[in-house]
């Protein structure tokens, strides 16, 4: 999916290496936008990325940066305003999953999900949003879970963070609208990427077969919402949180 109302625009997607803010960047730079990718230690993937997006005809650019470090961050929209220009579209993707008991739910545990999560969208929009405020012109999306929506006993702490980003959407979007600056979320369900490298197989078997649609999500599948929440196709929409789930948030 393309959309000719991101064409010239500066983007910025958290996470944006692999999985889902990867496909994120390939499509906002299909579209025709400039795309800086950010990256916390895969240096490798972020540079295959910005190949990527560089080879559709617009720029990129790797950034390192952890997204709950406050320093990191603010060095990073320094680094991606003197490099591309400001950045009106903002995906804060970047995010950690642990899937563990209430047992292994670890005040470690619980502080790293919350560090990433929730922090780092803070901190990341609060990087972004007076520049986006100043020129009355700027979209974000953040990427949140519908564990955030429904109860997740082996993943209380990553569904307590994405509970939290949906909250600070539907907050900030309201705080943002009287200056043209729009926030909403992406709710995917079960997806395709290496966040779910640590659960075990007959745990995912299990829950590819509670899904209505019986199988797992695509990254692309969702970055087409992401890529939708951004463009002028939903210009009358901030506050929201899209579901792409396959009919997972459907059951009790």
């Amino acid at each position: 999916m393309t959309e000719e109302s991101l064409k010239g625009k500066i983007a910025l997607v958290t996470g944006g290496s692999r999985g889902i803010g990867r496909v994120c960047c390939q499509k906002l730079a299909e579209s025709g936008a400039h795309v800086a990718v950010n990256y916390h230690s895969n240096q490798a993937a972020a540079e295959e990325t910005v190949a990527m997006v560089e080879s559709l005809g617009v720029r990129g650019f790797a950034i390192k940066a952890d997204v709950s470090c406050p320093e990191q961050v603010q060095a990073m929209k320094e680094a991606v305003t003197a490099e591309l220009g400001s950045v009106e579209l903002l995906v804060n993707n970047a995010g950690i999953f642990h899937y563990v008991t209430h047992g292994e739910t670890t005040l470690d545990v619980w502080k790293s999900q919350m560090d990433i999560n929730l922090t780092g969208t803070y901190l990341t929009t609060w990087a972004f949003k007076d520049d986006m405020i100043d020129r009355r012109r700027g979209n974000i999306v953040n990427v949140a879970s519908i564990a955030g929506l429904r109860p997740r006993s082996m993943a209380i702490a990553y569904a307590a963070s994405k509970a939290a980003v949906i909250s600070f959407t539907q907050s900030t979007s309201e705080a943002f609208a009287e200056h043209n600056v729009r926030i909403n979320a992406v709710a995917p369900g079960l997806t395709q990427t290496d966040i779910l490298d640590g659960v075990a197989q007959e745990n995912l078997d299990a829950l590819i077969d509670s899904t209505p649609l019986k199988r797992i999500g695509q990254p692309d599948e969702i970055a087409d919402v992401v890529i939708f929440l951004l463009s002028e196709k939903s210009r009358f929409m901030t506050g929201q949180t899209l579901v792409a789930s396959g009919g997972r948030v459907l059951l009790p």
